[in-house]
């Protein structure tokens, strides 16, 4: 009787990850459909080094890419959310109740929008604005090599028999790693994205791109 005891202690019953792979097959989905109807059948190489004046349907790319970044780093964090809310816990549709990745998907459109908003706005009132659509260009071929790295690790992380509580400071340090290369990259890219004076680059880059992520990771984590 004892060892039967300390047998079923032992029982772990699997995950059940199929939510994951439904949702990463659908952003592949929606790539594919970018690549052959937006982008016109344009391969992966022609995508990424396309220049500014020689593409079209730049609008749409950022959409999906921007959706496909907000879903899979929902998918791979919100594992990690430590409780949903109350006020968001308390919303329901259609008597569902929000779970941690809805809960960790709203804020991180929340939080896209916001920083949108705020980039067109900033761009509009420094005189700037016609920089705004080669920003959003530049910065689509950015998100879009970013989104095909969480995928990886989306799937690394559910289907792979990692430590998943030590991997939450792996991917930290990946995301850590992403934010300053993604300063960099806007700094000295050859599109010019970023204002010309420097006290506007350094305005955007603190009000802008630090401070909005510091307010996600206290929505998220605290």
């Amino acid at each position: 009787m004892p060892l039967s005891q300390n047998f079923s202690n032992h029982i772990r019953i699997p995950e059940n990850n199929d939510w994951v792979i439904f949702i990463l097959v659908g952003c592949i989905f929606l790539y594919i459909l970018m690549m052959n109807v937006i982008e016109r059948e344009a391969s992966l190489r022609d995508f990424l080094i396309q220049k500014y004046y020689d593409s079209s349907n730049n609008l749409a790319s950022w959409v999906i890419t921007s959706c496909v970044v907000a879903i899979t780093l929902s998918v791979l964090i919100s594992q990690y959310i430590p409780v949903v809310p109350k006020y968001a816990a308390d919303l329901q549709l259609f008597g569902l109740q929000i779970n941690k990745f809805g809960y960790s998907l709203l804020i991180i459109i929340l939080f896209y929008i916001l920083k949108t908003a705020l980039g067109f706005l900033f761009y509009q009132s420094i005189g700037d604005g016609k920089k705004w659509n080669i920003f959003y260009f530049t910065s689509t071929k950015f998100y879009f090599i970013f989104s095909i790295l969480l995928i990886i690790l989306c799937i690394t992380h559910y289907y792979f028999p990692i430590d998943k509580s030590k991997a939450f400071l792996y991917y930290l340090y990946f995301l850590a790693f992403i934010f300053l290369f993604k300063v960099f990259f806007y700094l000295f890219h050859r599109n010019n994205i970023l204002p010309q004076k420097w006290y506007y680059k350094f305005l955007y880059i603190c009000t802008l791109q630090i401070a909005p992520l510091l307010m996600l990771w206290k929505l998220l984590f605290f």
